[in-house]
């Protein structure tokens, strides 16, 4: 009972100022490391921990009694922790040479990444509400739990040895260098930390696969109860989604400099915020139904998107290539008429993804559009409100319909 007087709303206030705290120390210890507050060696940028700690925030402040809240605020914490500690430990280590005060702090501190990743794939495993699916997948959530203890404190151990060995070297980005090249008594940190990390990969898989079959059961159980947790279960998927991709194409373009290759990175860079965003909002059920429109729409102009380029492409070439038109007029041209297929071939992609990926959508425009055509030859007021009630049951299918007529 302690543990859940004390989560509430005033202790969420008290842990977002912590990690707010944390947060607003980033700049001035960058620049006291003379870098970019994005260049620190922690896992992620600070709008990334940012996001998380915000989402986490609102969430244990409304939903005090579900962990997520509060594992999205340690998250956050634990990476603004050890990007502060990042900047500072290349302010000593690296610019004064060790002679600022409880830099061995900033070294013990800066491995927070490693819990900070732990307790984002414990997020998943125990999605949306804080607890399994089932009790019998138990075992792997202890499992997931002895291992990812063991390789976070794994990091606490060779850094406590590296600062009493006196081996307190880092490199740019506030990193000890033994974790690159463990040696000596450290030999081992390589070892256990491929085993370690090989099977906390596996567990984020096991949680990914635990979501998918508890999807699975919400849409064979049915019902209000299974209609809520598949469409918290939807925005969970669509956020994954966002954020792989976005992940993938910042990897793809690393290296890169171009103007184009800058604008698609800070855009995707925004798509990683799909993860805590799409978290957040499924908890708290924020617009939940909306999240077919939210895919539906976003597949349709992606392909809409693909096709007027392939379009554009194609007709600049054959009016240069092949026709031999200046390529000015070609290029105008070809804009005025991907511009003209725009609208008619949204429509009809939109028709075609609402028939595939929303059905129920599809279905109640469908109804609606057929009731007004059959309204516009009605002239028989029974026989309409009898229809109009038909088509709403058919469509939303609501508990209780009243129809009222103002009387002339």
């Amino acid at each position: 009972m302690g543990g859940m007087r004390l989560a509430s709303p005033r202790t969420a206030v008290v842990f977002g100022g912590l990690v707010l705290a944390l947060m607003i120390a980033e700049p001035p210890l960058a620049v006291l490391a003379r870098q970019s507050i994005n260049a620190s060696g922690g896992s992620v940028p600070i709008w990334f921990s940012a996001a998380f700690g915000v989402v986490g925030f609102v969430v244990a402040r409304r939903k005090p009694r579900n962990p997520l809240g509060w594992l999205m605020l340690a998250v956050a914490g634990f990476f603004a922790l050890s990007e502060d500690a990042s900047f500072y430990a290349v302010a000593d280590y690296r610019l004064h040479h060790g002679g600022l005060p409880l830099g061995w702090v900033a070294l013990v501190a800066q491995p927070g990444w490693a819990p900070a990743i732990v307790l984002f794939g414990l997020i998943i495993f125990l999605f949306p509400d804080g607890r399994l699916p089932s009790p019998r997948w138990r075992w792997v959530l202890w499992l997931y739990l002895g291992v990812a203890a063991s390789w976070a404190g794994g990091t606490v151990v060779v850094t406590v040895g590296a600062i009493i060995g006196h081996r307190t070297g880092v490199d740019s980005g506030g990193n000890l260098l033994i974790f690159d090249h463990p040696t000596g008594s450290a030999a081992w940190w390589e070892v256990v930390n491929d085993v370690f990390f090989l099977l906390l990969a596996a567990g984020w898989l096991i949680s990914v696969a635990i979501q998918v079959l508890s999807y699975r059961r919400a849409v064979k159980g049915g019902g209000e109860a299974g209609g809520e947790r598949r469409q918290q279960l939807k925005w969970l998927l669509a956020g994954s989604a966002v954020a792989g991709a976005s992940f993938a194409i910042i990897s793809s373009q690393s290296g890169r400099h171009s103007l184009l290759v800058q604008i698609l990175a800070a855009i995707a860079f925004f798509g990683m915020l799909a993860i805590p965003v799409s978290i957040g909002g499924a908890i708290l059920k924020y617009r939940l139904y909306d999240i077919d429109r939210v895919v539906s729409r976003t597949l349709a102009y992606a392909i809409v998107t693909g096709l007027l380029v392939g379009v554009y492409a194609g007709l600049v070439l054959l009016a240069t290539q092949v026709l031999r038109f200046h390529s000015s007029v070609a290029v105008a041209a070809a804009t005025l008429a991907a511009a003209a297929l725009f609208s008619p071939v949204r429509r009809q992609v939109q028709r075609a993804v609402d028939r595939r990926f929303n059905r129920a959508r599809y279905d109640a425009d469908q109804a609606v559009a057929a009731f007004a055509a059959r309204l516009k030859d009605a002239v028989d007021t029974d026989s309409t409100r009898r229809e109009l009630v038909e088509v709403v049951h058919r469509s939303l299918e609501p508990a209780h319909v009243s129809v009222w007529i103002r009387p002339r």
